[in-house]
């Protein structure tokens, strides 16, 4: 991939062959100029109480094995989470919570992500986003969404043989999970399913494959702040999805 255009890497997605390919792919990709101004920007002001360190300042990759059963799917990078430390749900308040209720139910081996080599890592799922650059007000646009989508849907065929639960916070990325998947050929109910805290369906493909698909609240601050949701109710959903992917 060395010397290609950096604003082509969505374009290339399908060409990719494993999920660390398509790892390094996704990290390369300057193909939104309002998001590559931002995170650019972002890593250079930094946070006060992080300006001694090395912002990432890169779209975020997945995070998680290649073989994974439950694919958890968030919204975009957090601007001083993901953005600084480079891994998905990492060094942000979002992310100790639900790296904490991962490693409440078994599917990672540690709760407070703080940097890509904290050692922690994730059993049995993958972390992914269908915008892997942070965004300004946390709001990609409808355009961004779809300029990165076949980065999500690259990813899944590279699951194919493996993935069967899709967990999904939060509205936006039930949104952009589902154009993806009725993209991709998969049959999806029409009306399309409603987005909600412990929405459960199950989709199908033409060629015998089948996952299900599990709604959550986003575990954004706001919402937590709210009290939308907390820590249990992820646990929750977390559950649910790993006794599916058992059965």
């Amino acid at each position: 991939m060395a010397g290609q255009d950096p604003e082509t890497a969505p374009a290339r997605a399908p060409e990719t062959t494993s999920i660390a390919e398509l790892d390094l792919l996704v990290s390369t990709c300057r193909a939104c100029p309002r998001l590559v101004a931002w995170r650019d920007e972002v890593a250079v002001v930094k946070r006060a109480a992080f300006r001694d360190q090395v912002y990432w300042g890169r779209p975020v990759p997945g995070f998680g094995p290649d073989d994974a059963r439950i694919l958890v799917v968030g919204l975009a990078p957090a601007a001083h989470g993901g953005n600084r430390t480079g891994r998905m749900f990492t060094g942000d308040p979002s992310g100790d919570l639900l790296f904490g209720a991962l490693h409440a139910v078994g599917l990672a081996t540690g709760a407070h992500p703080v940097s890509r080599d904290d050692g922690i890592a994730l059993i049995d799922t993958r972390l992914t986003a269908p915008v892997h650059c942070a965004p300004p007000e946390n709001k990609p646009t409808p355009a961004e969404r779809q300029r990165c989508a076949p980065f999500l849907s690259r990813e899944l065929e590279l699951l194919r043989a493996t993935v069967s639960v899709i967990v999904v916070l939060g509205a936006f990325g039930w949104q952009a999970l589902f154009t993806v998947l009725t993209d991709g050929g998969w049959t999806v109910p029409r009306p399309r399913p409603r987005f909600g805290h412990g929405a459960e369906v199950v989709i199908t493909h033409p060629d015998g494959r089948s996952v299900t698909v599990l709604g959550s609240y986003h575990v954004s601050q706001r919402n937590t702040a709210t009290g939308l949701v907390d820590s249990a109710m992820i646990e929750d959903i977390l559950r649910r999805a790993k006794k599916l992917a058992e059965s």
